[in-house]
This record gives structure tokens, C-alpha cells and sequence, in this order.
């Protein structure tokens, strides 16, 4: 077993995760919510700087750091992102019937009236950095990336009592033109961030009865 003894051949002391420390992270995990109820509170920015100095800690394909975080704070903007929302989640509704339509239409899928932080998190798709490595067969890496730094932003949110929110239902486009993106950069995220207004160990969609976990989600298949 590791312990805080051992030292890289650089001098850097190698941490010792021990089961304690486990057990919390698995406590992190299980209680990592997909946030869509905020009190208006305001987050700090120091606050929010330190999430985001810990997100681009995440790994990268051939360390290309894709990532491009968007502080969305402009009223006018956040309001057209909140119309963009309602047309896209008109269009959702529209595609089930009968009671699973019901249900959607009662479920709640969105913070954007009261989270207090909206970052739009795109990926660069033009960058240089890295210099392609990794990327020549499976260039969805780079968006992958991108999707590591947000998980990775998630947990250190989570850890300090903060909800995120994931808004999926949302024309990507739509959004590029609102925010005045470059044309390299590709959507992969708009987070809502914010103190839960309540919190939960059970997902909310379980919760409302729109999906059940599925425990063969995790079956390792061998061939």
C-alpha cells in the first residue's frame, strides 16, 4: 500500500487514498445530482475560479485542452438562451403521447430562472494544442475532452455544496449566435450553477417516475 512516504522520481510525495478517503468519494458519487432547483444566493467568484482551475485538470486527448468556458452573465442573453430552451422543449414534448407526454410536461428541466452562474462550455474543434495526437481515427475525442472537464467540474461543485444542472434541450447553433462564438468552437455544455434549493440522494427523473436505473447498465460483457 502507498503511503505519503513514497515519492516520485521527480521528489513529489504520491497521496495515499486511503479507504476513509474512498468511502467519502463514493459518498461524492452517489450524491451527484443533476440540479434543476436553485436558490438565487450568488456564488462567489472566487468560488467559481477555483471550479474551473480544478475542471481543466481533467484529462485530454494528446493533451489538447479543448476546452473554452463561457460565463453567461449579459441579461438579454440569458433570456434568449431561456427562449431558445422553451421553442427546443416545445419540440420534446411534441415527440411523446398520451401519459409519457403528461409526464414531460410536468417534469422539470431546467434552472435558468434562478441559477445564480450559467456557463456555456464549448469545445475548441480548431485547436493546435496537442497536435492532433490521438485524434486521427476518433476525432470525437476532442469533444469527449470536454464532457471529462465538466464531469470533473461537477464532482468539485457537488464537494462544496453546490448544484450543477446540465441543459441539454437546447439548438446548439441558436446558442453559438446568441453568445458570438467562434465558428471553431462546438457546444458541448450549458451548465446552470447554484445552492440547491434541496437535495437528494435519488435522481430526479427516478423520482418522478420518467426512468428506473438499470442495474445491468454496469454487466461487463467478455469476448
Amino acid at each position: 500500500m502507498r503511503t505519503m512516504s513514497d515519492v516520485t522520481k521527480t521528489g513529489e510525495k504520491v497521496p495515499d487514498f486511503h479507504e476513509d478517503f474512498r468511502a467519502r468519494l463514493h459518498d461524492l458519487f452517489l450524491w451527484r445530482r443533476d440540479v434543476r432547483r436553485f436558490r438565487r444566493d450568488p456564488v462567489p467568484a472566487e468560488t467559481v475560479k477555483e471550479l474551473l482551475s480544478i475542471a481543466v485538470l481533467a484529462p485530454s486527448v494528446g493533451y489538447s485542452q479543448p476546452w473554452r468556458f463561457v460565463s453567461v452573465e449579459d441579461a438579454a442573453r440569458r433570456a434568449a438562451v431561456r427562449d431558445n430552451f422553451a421553442r427546443c422543449n416545445a419540440e420534446a414534448l411534441a415527440q411523446h403521447h398520451g401519459a409519457r407526454a403528461e409526464l414531460y410536461a410536468q417534469l422539470k428541466l431546467e434552472g435558468l430562472d434562478k441559477a445564480p452562474v450559467q456557463l456555456a462550455v464549448f469545445c475548441d474543434e480548431g485547436t493546435q494544442t496537442g497536435h492532433g495526437l490521438g485524434r486521427r481515427t476518433m476525432p470525437e475525442t476532442l469533444r469527449y475532452s470536454v464532457v471529462m472537464a465538466v464531469h470533473t467540474l461537477w464532482l468539485a461543485a457537488r464537494a462544496r455544496g453546490i448544484g450543477v444542472g446540465w441543459v441539454s434541450i437546447l439548438d446548439p447553433e441558436a446558442v453559438n449566435r446568441t453568445l458570438d462564438i467562434p465558428q471553431d468552437w462546438s457546444l458541448v455544455a450549458y451548465l446552470c450553477l447554484g445552492w440547491p434549493e434541496e437535495e437528494h440522494l435519488d435522481p430526479e427523473l427516478a423520482r418522478s417516475g420518467w426512468e428506473d436505473r438499470q442495474e445491468s447498465a454496469g454487466t461487463l460483457l467478455k469476448r
